[in-house]
């Protein structure tokens, strides 16, 4: 049986368009980080991400693109709710926005490979 290993799309995705989300979840490890930047950078990239799917118009990726944005939109909640009063709870929430932004940046990657390889 022949098993071929996942590509780590998030990686190429993350050069190709300068993103920053792996250098938010380096950063979200400091506990002097400013976590209003790494929010701005994380927000920046999910834009950017947004705009290359919109542009890809890729139908068959409809249902995940919807569940990231509510799980960014969510996460981008706790933060707010939580930045004022718990910096515990913050970095939690920018967490969770950078690993939806990398997955979301891998699912990018991944679309356009296959749109490549079509």
């Amino acid at each position: 049986m022949n098993a071929a290993t996942p590509r780590d799309y998030a990686t190429s995705v993350a050069q190709a368009h300068q993103l920053g989300f792996q250098v938010a979840q380096v950063q979200l490890s400091n506990a002097a980080a400013e976590l209003g930047g790494l929010k701005d950078m994380l927000d920046n990239d999910y834009a950017v991400l947004t705009r290359l799917m919109n542009r890809a118009d890729d139908a068959q990726g409809g249902i995940e693109q919807r569940m990231l944005a509510i799980h960014y939109f969510l996460a981008a909640v706790a933060y707010s709710a939580g930045r004022g009063t718990s910096t515990s709870a913050a970095r939690t929430a920018l967490h969770e926005m950078s690993m939806v932004v990398a997955h979301y940046a891998s699912f990018v990657g991944e679309a356009a490979a296959s749109r490549v390889a079509a």
